[in-house]
């Protein structure tokens, strides 16, 4: 398929970069493998949006799994590192078994499973690094997720969750990040919402798209959830 060829491609160029991510608290959980005019359809977790007010989104999320792998970072070369091992998960880099149609003999035979891309890559700060997170597609979890051939990602179920989310397109760079995350704080401040816990930073787009068709998040876990 010619968008999945340029997507591998997109990959490749990918692992050389160095993507622009705020200082301080900021989660990847995942580029989005899509390109601008296919975007519309890359597959994303489920949410309902609850409330809007100043420019922002209160959003109640299902549970969904992500594959996740930590690094030491800085913030500026966090998604650099972890995006060639987590698009190698996604592209088959995994375990997983494929049942042959009937034949003489009945053969079964190993082979990668090779996942759909999701939206969005996540990545916040933790201690002692950066967690990257890959958003899974609906219906596989932990249970049912291909084994990683690499030691170094681990598998998630995240729970429902309610978020408030500022939603913006350009550069990825630390100025709109800053710019975005207190605005959306100020906003939270006046509605007299409490945010937990550490900023989360959502990419949609892969850094080939042009900075004024990237959708970029800032996301907030809210106190009160589901």
């Amino acid at each position: 398929m010619k968008i999945n060829s340029q997507l591998r491609r997109g990959v490749r160029t990918c692992q050389g970069m160095r993507y622009g991510v705020a200082a301080g608290a900021v989660l990847c959980g995942l580029v989005a493998f899509a390109l601008p005019v296919a975007s519309h359809a890359t597959e994303e977790p489920s949410y309902k949006v609850v409330r809007k007010f100043e420019g922002i989104e209160v959003r109640d999320y299902d549970a969904y799994t992500a594959a996740e792998i930590m690094v030491p970072g800085p913030a500026a070369d966090a998604g650099g590192q972890a995006f060639p091992v987590l698009a190698g998960y996604i592209f088959g880099k995994n375990k997983g078994e494929r049942k042959l149609a009937m034949t003489a003999p009945v053969t079964q035979a190993a082979e990668p499973v090779k996942l759909d891309m999701t939206a969005p890559v996540t990545q916040t700060a933790a201690l002692g690094g950066f967690r990257v997170q890959f958003v899974l597609p609906k219906g596989v979890s932990m249970a049912s997720a291909p084994e990683p051939l690499d030691a170094r990602i681990t598998l998630q179920d995240i729970a429902p969750s309610r978020v408030a989310v500022i939603r913006y397109s350009g550069f990825w760079s630390d100025a709109n990040y800053d710019e975005h995350l207190s605005q959306l704080q100020a906003a939270l401040r006046a509605a007299d919402l409490v945010w937990v816990g550490e900023a989360v930073y959502s990419r949609y787009n892969a850094p080939f798209t042009p900075w004024f068709l990237r959708r970029n998040e800032i996301w907030l876990h809210l106190e009160n959830t589901p």
